[in-house]
């Protein structure tokens, strides 16, 4: 009997190690199969990285050694510089460096990168290079020079030695902040240098881009949390302030906030609030609270918002664009002044379309930048400005409007909007020049 059943179990217990040998195998070639494939993608962009730095620094050299005079061949080798730095910041993002601290190179690249495409952008014929701009040139030439060397050294150890970016993940994810690794240390040294270079001079425009929000604009007392739970509990019309709980945020920093929290009781929801410590300013407001089928047209949530936004302190704002989700919709509104549209001042509000409640609010960007600005009168009047608009553009409407144009520069445009290829476009034409600043697609408010 045993002899038998071992001989109908030892066939099935043989297939059954066989299979299971070969579906260990299958997976082992499968994991090295990922990793082949993910080893090679790393080394790609380790070597375009390696050469678009040395580009770079060669196209920098290229547009310093024209004539003063060339802005046709400075715009050329600008917009390449712009370009190469581009590819290379994308290489580096395809590198295992998340956990690597790498952020001042990345962001010297992304300054070189706005700096050649803010100054590429605007007529070099009219405003050619400064003496300053040369300068920062000559200064990103030999520190691009300096990334380059080190770049091709790691490159030399990466091909001689065989070293693997697999092994750089590991490192990363090592909980021995002492692990070595040839990669590791070099894109450390690499990091380390980059900081040490001397701050440069990159112009107002793209200055601003890497500037925290003026804190000018948050001027005022600095309110205590027993303030700010007053403040919120007449902003929800509730009776016993000592419900709500408030905490402070970013304790020892410049901007300085409070959430202030409630829960429901009649559900697990919780409405949340954030204050600016100074002055007191609500800048976020969430009631997330399930929404019915909507009952309410937009005319009616626009009038809704637009009521909620002058009882709270928000007077003078106009609805400029909508967007619809989960049966609520979400206006954005821009402030005015002496009828001209300030886009830099805007916020959102949320209104549920079931009954018309307000149930979100963001207003971080009109809380930073309200501020009374004096406007220039246009050197343009609207009729000669119209002259840049596209013939077959159906015009519907048209307004002064203040916006930030690319090089992050306020700036006073005619805001012209219409409708061409079956589109609705708002279309910038700067009240100066008689320019094309910008040109967007919206929905229209209907």
């Amino acid at each position: 009997m045993y002899q038998r059943l071992s001989a109908v179990l030892f066939p099935v217990a043989a297939l059954l190690l066989v299979g299971s040998a070969y579906w260990g195998y299958q997976e082992h070639q499968e994991k090295n199969s990922i990793l082949i494939k993910a080893e090679n993608q790393y080394q790609r962009a380790f070597h375009d990285l390696t050469y678009h730095v040395d580009q770079l620094h060669e196209e920098l050299g290229n547009t310093l050694a024209v004539n003063s005079t060339s802005q046709a061949y400075h715009r050329k080798g600008l917009i390449n510089v712009w370009r190469i730095t581009n590819e290379a910041q994308n290489e580096i993002n395809q590198l295992p460096l998340t956990l690597l601290p790498f952020t001042r190179t990345e962001e010297f690249l992304s300054k070189i990168a706005n700096f050649s495409y803010k100054t590429a952008i605007r007529d070099l014929t009219k405003e050619p290079l400064t003496k300053k701009e040369y300068d920062t040139l000559l200064t990103l030439y030999k520190s691009s020079e300096d990334i380059a060397n080190n770049l091709q050294g790691m490159q030399t150890k990466v091909l001689q030695e065989n070293l693997r970016w697999m092994d750089v993940e590991i490192a990363l994810a090592s909980s021995g902040e002492q692990e070595e690794n040839t990669l590791v240390d070099g894109f450390r040294t690499v990091d380390k240098k980059v900081s040490e270079y001397p701050e440069l001079d990159w112009g107002p425009s793209v200055t601003k881009m890497y500037e925290k929000r003026s804190l000018k604009l948050m001027q005022g007392e600095a309110k205590s949390p027993e303030e700010i739970r007053q403040s919120a509990a007449h902003f929800l019309g509730i009776k016993d302030p000592s419900v709500i709980q408030v905490e402070e945020n970013g304790q020892g920093t410049e901007y300085q906030t409070y959430s202030a929290v409630i829960s429901d009781p009649s559900s697990d929801r919780q409405i949340k609030m954030d204050f600016t410590k100074n002055g007191g300013r609500m800048i976020w407001y969430l009631n997330p609270r399930n929404v019915d089928n909507p009952a309410v047209d937009v005319e009616t949530a626009e009038q809704a918002a637009s009521s909620f936004l002058r009882t709270h302190g928000y007077p003078n704002m106009q609805a400029i664009t909508f967007d619809r989700t989960d049966n609520a919709i979400v206006l954005t509104f821009a402030a005015q002044q002496d009828e001209v549209l300030i886009y830099p001042e805007k916020l959102t509000v949320k209104v549920a379309l079931d009954n018309g409640d307000i149930i979100g609010l963001q207003a971080a960007d009109f809380v930073y930048e309200h501020h009374e600005r004096s406007l220039p009168k246009p050197a343009l009047d609207s009729t000669e400005a119209r002259k840049a608009l596209n013939p077959s553009l159906r015009l519907q409407g048209e307004r002064l409007a203040l916006i930030e144009n690319d090089m992050g520069e306020e700036t006073l445009c005619y805001e012209f909007t219409g409708r061409i290829n079956g589109g609705s476009y708002r279309i910038y034409i700067n009240a100066d020049s008689g320019q094309e600043e910008k040109i967007e697609r919206f929905e229209a408010m209907e």
